[in-house]
């Protein structure tokens, strides 16, 4: 018996009419259906052959269906997919010490998603200063534009008001400031302030990074005054940026640190680090993930950290976004439409003059190009960490092309 395919039977316009009746309306969905993927291509339904420019949002690091990553998890299903975490799970001891030793953190906790792992960073800093600080401090201090997750504590966090609408009141205890405006954060420090929350490239914004003066900067009132920095490193960590972590461009380290995305490869696994000082107040019955740390996710993410050590992409991601960089700065200064190209490594985006981003990526989707329209003048590139400059040359040439189409 070979492999099942679900969508033998279906068309396209099928399995769209289904999502439409029977799947929650939280996605607002290209009308492609993908069902195979291997290295930087994905194909739909209909055979129609993809440049894959954003890798599910920063997730398939690797690309798709890499071969060893696919083979470990295969072989980890057929032995042990899950235990409970009152149990020692082997899997997840060498990926804590695989991640502590890379970041020179102090101790992991594991969960499924983004979103949880800075819910974990959230409670966690709130018991840490009521042990440390006392109980009246409790109040998060994080950036207009940021983007930290969908549960009710993270979507608080996330200082963007269209994020909050419907679902208000909102959780108490988050104050928000304009991003890499030092001063304004100093100011919003007050009597109740634990923590210091930021991305090192806010993403979902439109890839703006924080300037160096900043970074450095914020580490330092933290110091004065006493304060925890968490740095979400969900999008931008390791090897995103062209580094294992964003904040290494800025010579700064947090006191807790949120990862996920491209940590399994694919395969749902988040991470919060923290120092030993402040993991330390974490004790049992504090907090939990059902899920996770399950010796399938560790096994997935230790292969995807063996495969980028092994193929050296955290160089390759410097090396080649350097090169899409500089492509698009190029385009950018022959073309009037594109007023600004930011981001650091495989982490990049272009600002346009004109509010038709939408439009663009969708003439790039039928060309066969995959990238991620932010707002109606913000396009985003977060290409597997395999993409190599031939890639680069293909995505230029089609988007080069969807924005005179669409001009």
């Amino acid at each position: 018996m070979g492999a099942i395919d679900l969508t033998e039977e279906l068309d396209a316009m099928t399995i769209m009419r289904m999502h439409d009746q029977y799947v929650m309306h939280t996605f607002n969905r290209q009308p492609v259906v993908f069902v195979r993927g291997q290295g930087m291509k994905l194909w739909d339904i209909d055979g129609k052959e993809y440049l894959d420019f954003l890798a599910g949002i920063a997730v398939n690091g690797l690309g798709h269906s890499h071969p060893k990553l696919a083979a470990t998890i295969s072989e980890q299903v057929a032995r042990l997919m899950h235990v409970s975490n009152l149990y020692y799970v082997p899997q997840q001891g060498l990926l804590a010490k695989q991640l502590v030793e890379l970041s020179g953190m102090g101790k992991v906790f594991f969960c499924n998603s983004g979103a949880e792992a800075n819910e974990a960073a959230i409670k966690l800093t709130r018991k840490w200063s009521k042990v440390n600080l006392g109980s009246e401090r409790y109040e998060i201090i994080t950036a207009e534009g940021s983007f930290h997750g969908r549960t009710l504590a993270t979507v608080t966090a996330t200082a963007q008001p269209k994020y909050h609408k419907g679902f208000e009141p909102m959780m108490p205890g988050f104050k928000y400031v304009p991003f890499n405006d030092l001063e304004a954060l100093r100011a919003a420090i007050s009597e109740k302030t634990c923590a210091v929350m930021l991305e090192p490239i806010q993403g979902e914004s439109g890839v703006r990074p924080a300037n160096p003066e900043y970074l450095v900067g914020v580490r330092k009132l933290c110091d004065e005054h006493g304060l925890l920095l968490i740095l979400d490193e969900v999008q931008t960590g390791l090897g995103r940026t062209g580094k294992w972590f964003a904040h290494e461009h800025y010579g700064i380290k947090p006191d807790v640190m949120t990862l996920a995305k491209t940590l399994g490869g694919g395969f749902p696994i988040g991470a919060c680090l923290a120092t030993d000082k402040v993991a330390s107040v974490f004790q049992p019955g504090d907090h939990a993930a059902t899920f996770g740390g399950n010796p399938l996710a560790c096994t997935a993410a230790l292969a995807f950290l063996s495969v980028v050590h092994e193929e050296r992409l955290v160089e390759n991601a410097a090396k080649v976004g350097a090169y899409f960089q500089t492509k698009l700065e190029a385009m950018k200064d022959s073309r009037q439409d594109i007023v600004d190209v930011r981001g650091k490594g495989l982490m990049l985006a272009i600002e346009l003059s004109r509010t038709d981003a939408p439009s663009v990526a969708l003439n790039c989707l039928g060309n066969g190009l995959i990238v991620n329209p932010i707002g109606q003048n913000t396009i985003r590139f977060l290409p597997p960490l395999i993409v190599q400059k031939d890639d680069v040359d293909i995505a230029i040439k089609i988007l080069n092309a969807a924005l005179s189409k669409s001009s």
